[in-house]
């Protein structure tokens, strides 16, 4: 992979300029076709219940995605190569095989919305529109060697078509106020509604990102020195972060938003995205259900090519080798396709795949915060007690989260 280097006799607004776009990479993976699975599932089935959950997860995004981002800033490397050089041989290879069993539940749900969406839009039999998925995927991947900067406008691109169309459909839809103000309250409903909350964790806050991140920031800093020039830099890193996370966050609430007016307001349960894309058109418009198509299109052909980068930052941080591009694209795009073959249900595959996801967190994050907090590291980037004290608290909710939706699967 390619990186364009910042020089160090670029001016300072130059140099500043520079540090924005990893932000915007990483929101899609906030905004991929899990999210459309979860939220949709939770509007319809709750209502506005559990806005207060995406709510929560996308600060706690802005959190990660900011420690993840000042780590590359400090020490022009990722996580997982700091892993690698920091930690014992066996916590390496550990955090390297679920950050692999990571990805491919990552590139599960991506291929599978992208499908979805192409069978929407075109009639393309699943099959067919997961591998038009992961070739697309594959080309947008391709701009990557050509300089980072042309990968993530390119991404900006597609996550600016996702913005357009929940916000349209969110027009269409109309805006309950109380509901919305009601669903800022923290409660649950019974098990199912912790199932849906730890997915749309998973959705939200996506491990593969939290590596990835780091690596798309010390891209950005290659060349610069390191006791000089990047302190100054974090207040761009900051603002990438607020707004890029801030989009994705806009984006998932409007998507319960429109589920819970939709669906949930008529009691009308909807258990497939195809449910969701029919009755959108039946109900608001067929203006409506081409906004949510699309948008579904542009987040599977992004998001599958982010989390093919994210997988080879994995493996190259963590082992210190890497694969070649096309072999690592067919080994993620297999159980995929194994899956539309065999004719699992998309939507369920998809709100298990970010079920996982979210057990795929804490193994990300603990390194983070270790790695964050150490002076030593980091210099004056270091984080501040206040910090790392809000990031555990974060990990520990995480943690919790899922022990309890365990014992709720096996006691229920």
């Amino acid at each position: 992979m390619t990186a364009t280097t910042s020089a160090p006799g670029r001016s300072p607004t130059r140099r500043h300029m520079t540090m924005y776009g990893p932000a915007f990479v990483a929101a899609i993976a906030y905004v991929d076709p899990g999210n459309f699975a979860t939220n949709f599932a939770a509007g319809s089935q709750f209502g506005y219940l559990l806005l207060w959950v995406i709510i929560s997860a996308d600060l706690m995004a802005v959190l990660v995605q900011l420690l993840s981002a000042k780590l590359g800033l400090a020490t022009g490397c990722d996580l997982p190569q700091l892993c690698r050089r920091r930690f014992p041989r066996p916590v390496v290879w550990g955090l390297w095989l679920q950050a692999e069993l990571v990805a491919v539940a990552t590139d599960l749900a991506e291929v599978i919305g992208g499908a979805i969406a192409l069978n929407l839009l075109f009639g393309i039999p699943l099959p067919g529109g997961g591998l038009i998925t992961g070739i697309v995927a594959f080309a947008l991947l391709g701009l990557e060697t050509r300089g980072h900067r042309r990968f993530e406008l390119a991404v900006a691109g597609l996550l600016l078509v996702i913005v357009l169309g929940f916000f349209a459909d969110v027009a269409f839809a109309g805006v309950d106020m109380p509901g919305i103000a009601g669903g800022v309250v923290p409660d649950f409903s019974g098990a199912r509604s912790v199932l849906l909350a730890t997915g749309i964790l998973g959705a939200t806050v996506m491990p593969h990102v939290i590596y990835l991140h780091s690596s798309l920031t010390s891209a950005h800093v290659r060349g610069l020195d390191p006791a000089g020039s990047r302190k100054p830099l974090l207040r761009s890193v900051r603002r990438d972060v607020l707004f890029g996370l801030g989009l994705a966050g806009l984006v998932n609430a409007a998507m319960l938003i429109v589920a819970a007016k939709v669906f949930h307001a008529l009691d009308l349960s909807t258990e497939s995205i195809d449910e969701v894309h029919t009755g959108l058109g039946e109900i608001l418009g067929a203006h409506a259900a081409l906004a949510f198509a699309l948008a579904l299109l542009a987040s599977g052909f992004a998001s599958s090519s982010v989390g093919t980068y994210a997988g080879q930052v994995i493996m190259a941080g963590f082992l210190g080798r890497s694969l070649p591009l096309t072999l690592r694209r067919a080994i993620t795009l297999t159980p995929a396709l194994i899956i539309l073959w065999a004719g699992v249900s998309p939507t369920d595959a998809l709100v298990w795949s970010q079920v996982v996801l979210s057990f795929g967190i804490p193994f990300a994050l603990v390194p983070l915060i270790l790695l964050t907090r150490r002076r030593d590291l980091m210099g004056p980037l270091a984080n501040r007690p206040v910090t790392t004290v809000t990031a555990s608290a974060v990990a520990a909710l995480v943690i919790g989260l899922n022990l309890y939706l365990i014992g709720q699967v096996i006691f229920a």
